[in-house]
Formats: structure tokens, C-alpha cells, sequence
């Protein structure tokens, strides 16, 4: 069995997942990773790396990994963290050899804020954010003064508010520049009112609002279903679904890195997902489509 570490982070911030409820693969890199096995040939630089996640579906779906990786040579450290400001830094840091918990937006805003050079080394799951209330079932049924919750970090506020924006609730400034923030917010015909709390918070905060924005892997963890709970989500290729696997510029190309996520990106870790994530989850280097079909409830296509 690989190891699993937990760390919680002293770190705290949210980050990091429309059209009838059909869930599609995305098959965005060469399949030869994809189904198939590492590149043994290629001798490791390592034969062990530290992976950090945070807590769930991605400590799961890297443990799975590790174990794939571990018959081509490879152990795996999986390091889990209760925040995801903390994972980038120590991985920037050397303390980590990967991540794997964020999208690439996510990314590329940690990287100008931070002055990182942290760089994509894969794909990983798609796992797109929905709308999703304890009392509310449908886009229409959302109220005039209507309480929402979104995320409270600049990347998945903005993402929320993005998809709030696609549901036609309310309308943001022309040619923004980056993620839109509360104030960017020109047309709110509804008046909703945005309550910006941590992701992890967002699915207890149900009891307390009328709607909340909860990225997927929280959905998970916390043990809401989109097809019960869930009313709207995002389509799976927008950016912001795709979970990347992370490195640093200076270790993204080693063979080490290459075989952790050729394992990441196996045919076995795909059928794990699939079996345990029920297409709440699902593998981008597939081309497999699942539809469930969900009456009037509009999702990710």
C-alpha cells in the first residue's frame, strides 16, 4: 500500500466543475498514454516522488495511481492537504515533485501572484461546478432577493459567477480581463444576493441559502449528488472542469514525472474512477460518453 500523508495546510483558500445532463470524456492528449502503459524503457530519474492533493476524489484517484505506478518502478508519496494555496507552495518550494487538485486557471493566476514557475505536466478528471440547493430544483425557481453562495477565491468566484452569468441570471462588464469579481456584475435582474465563503463551506452552507456554487470534488467529499441536489452545471470542456496534473518548469519533463502520469492517465485509474465516481467524475483521456438522463435538470454536455 502507498503512503498517504496528510498535512493541513496553514493556508487557507477556496479554489478548486449547460445543456441536458449528458456527461462526456474528453479526449484531449495522444491515447497512447492514455490506455497503455509507461514508457519503461526511459530510466527513472527518482523512484520516488511525494503527489500532493487535497482531501476526496483526488486522494483517491492519486492513490489508485501510485499503485499503477508502482509496477513500472515508481513509488508514490501521496500527500494530502486540507487547503489549496499550500500544495503549490510546497511544490514550488521542492517539496512536492507534482500536484494534482487544480485547474489550469487556477494555475496560471498562482504562478502571476506568487511569482511560481509551476507548469501543466498532464490532464487529469473533469469535474464541473454546478448550482445546488436543499430547496430549489430548477433555474426558475430561483427568487427575487434569492441568497447565493459562491466560492470566495478570485479563480472559482470568478468561474461561478461566469456560470451564473451562462444561466442567465444576471449579466458582467464587456471585455473583462480575467476572472469577474461581485462588482463586475452590470445586470441583476433578480437581485441575488452573492455570499462569497470558502469552497469547502459551500455545501454546509445549503441549510443557510437558497443556492450555493460548489465545485465537484467538494460535492463528493461532502456526499451531496448532482443528479438530487444539482440543477445546472458547466459544460465539460470549459476550461475551468479540466483538473490538471502540476509540476515545477525545472522537473515537468523528467521521466519520473512522465511515468506518474502515464499511470495517472491509465487505462486502470480510468476504470477506477468510472467504478467509484459514477460520471460525477470522469477521466479526460477518454473518449467514453455517459448520458443520465435527468428530466428538465440542465448539466454538462
Amino acid at each position: 500500500m502507498q503512503k498517504r500523508t496528510f498535512l493541513r495546510g496553514a493556508l487557507s483558500a477556496a479554489f478548486i466543475l449547460s445543456t441536458p445532463f449528458i456527461l462526456t470524456g474528453c479526449g484531449d492528449e495522444k491515447p497512447a498514454a492514455a490506455a497503455g502503459k509507461p514508457d519503461t524503457a526511459k530510466a527513472l530519474g527518482k523512484t520516488k516522488i511525494r503527489v500532493g492533493v487535497t482531501a476526496g476524489p483526488h486522494a483517491d484517484i492519486v492513490a489508485k495511481a501510485a499503485e499503477v505506478a508502482k509496477t513500472h518502478g515508481l513509488e508514490v508519496e501521496v500527500v494530502e492537504f486540507s487547503d489549496y494555496v499550500t500544495p503549490d507552495i510546497s511544490l514550488n518550494d521542492g517539496a512536492l515533485d507534482a500536484a494534482v487538485y487544480q485547474h489550469e486557471p487556477f494555475l496560471r493566476n498562482f504562478n502571476e501572484q506568487k511569482g511560481t514557475k509551476l507548469a501543466v505536466a498532464g490532464h487529469a478528471v473533469v469535474q464541473p461546478m454546478g448550482i445546488y440547493s436543499k430547496r430549489i430544483h430548477a433555474l426558475e425557481d430561483i427568487k427575487t432577493g434569492a441568497a447565493v453562495a459562491i466560492p470566495n477565491d478570485p479563480s472559482n468566484g470568478g468561474r461561478a459567477l461566469i456560470l451564473c452569468e451562462e444561466a442567465g441570471l444576471i449579466k458582467l462588464r464587456e471585455g473583462l480581463k480575467g476572472e469577474p469579481l461581485v462588482h463586475d456584475i452590470v445586470e441583476n435582474p433578480r437581485g441575488l444576493r452573492f455570499i462569497e465563503l470558502e469552497a469547502a463551506q459551500l455545501p454546509l452552507s445549503l441549510e443557510d441559502v437558497d443556492a450555493a456554487f460548489i465545485p465537484m470534488n467538494y460535492v463528493v467529499s461532502s456526499g451531496l449528488s448532482p443528479e438530487k441536489d444539482g440543477f445546472y452545471f458547466e459544460r465539460l470542456d470549459a476550461p475551468y472542469a479540466l483538473i490538471v496534473i502540476a509540476a515545477r518548469e525545472d522537473n515537468v519533463k523528467n521521466p519520473e514525472i512522465a511515468t506518474f502520469v502515464e499511470s495517472y492517465r491509465s487505462a486502470e485509474t480510468a476504470a477506477f474512477v468510472r467504478e467509484k465516481f459514477r460520471g460525477t467524475i470522469l477521466p479526460s483521456w477518454t473518449t467514453e460518453k455517459r448520458s443520465v438522463d435527468d428530466g428538465e435538470k440542465k448539466s454538462a454536455s
